[in-house]
């Protein structure tokens, strides 16, 4: 009867996953040999843990990334400019904590998306909040004027991780130059940004139109970042290949 209390004083106090490794040590003997400080202490770890998780999951759904990547999975066979041990270390979240940059340039096809919703990922992991868009996207939300700009800008501007994915598809206009430098003037040695497209950024200063801002921007984005010119086979044409392999007789 005491139990069946204890149990439900745990769930009015919102504490399930508690309440579920307290009746599941009510079921096991192995446990008997345990101090009481042992056993509160599984009972701490789960509730803690099944928090953390729920955390995890809700920074993932709300970043919007394009592909549910993760570290482990990144096939690194054939790609040159980057390594494991690299990314690994980036993995661990030290470039987010000194506000630091990452780009990646390199063909399409190279993974550069998976890898970057991998880091994202990554960061959600570790109670960081994330927000992956497409530049094209990002524009289109910020010049919508059904949309609420105010709100979203101050998003990307102050969110602690801000994935740019397709940077460079093509020029960008004045209007779109300003809004970029609005962003990384707030940005800047505050939070970090993860930026991908195939222009390497030695050749960013012919997508701006003014060259005033283009200096502005770029000083702001590269000169405290982590670049990577990835390139390697297509991974396309590698699952592509690995498919029809798989279905011959």
């Amino acid at each position: 009867m005491l139990d069946n209390i204890t149990l439900n004083k745990l769930r009015e106090l919102c504490l399930p996953a508690m309440a579920a490794s307290f009746r599941e040590q009510q079921n096991r003997t192995d446990l008997s040999s345990l101090t009481f400080e042992e056993r509160f202490a599984f009972l701490v770890e789960a509730e803690w843990l099944s928090r953390k998780n729920k955390r995890t999951e809700r920074l993932i759904r709300q970043a919007g990334f394009r592909f549910s990547a993760v570290i482990e999975d990144v096939d690194w066979q054939g790609k040159r400019g980057i390594s494991k041990p690299e990314i690994l270390k980036h993995s661990l979240g030290g470039y987010i904590k000194k506000a630091q940059n990452i780009i990646f340039c390199g063909p399409t096809g190279v993974g550069k998306t998976y890898l970057v919703c991998a880091l994202g990922r990554a960061a959600c992991a570790q109670g960081v909040q994330v927000l992956y868009i497409r530049l094209t996207d990002f524009f289109q939300r910020v010049f919508d004027v059904n949309h609420c700009k105010v709100s979203f800008r101050d998003k990307c501007a102050k969110v602690p991780l801000l994935i740019l994915d397709d940077w460079g598809l093509r020029r960008f206009s004045l209007e779109e130059t300003d809004e970029l430098s609005e962003l990384f003037e707030r940005r800047y040695e505050r939070v970090s940004t993860i930026i991908s497209g195939q222009v390497p950024s030695s050749s960013w200063h012919e997508l701006f139109s003014d060259p005033t801002q283009a200096d502005s921007i770029l000083d702001r984005i590269v000169h405290n970042a982590f670049e990577y010119s990835i390139s390697g086979d297509s991974m396309r044409k590698t699952i592509g290949k690995r498919s029809l392999e798989s279905s011959d007789f």
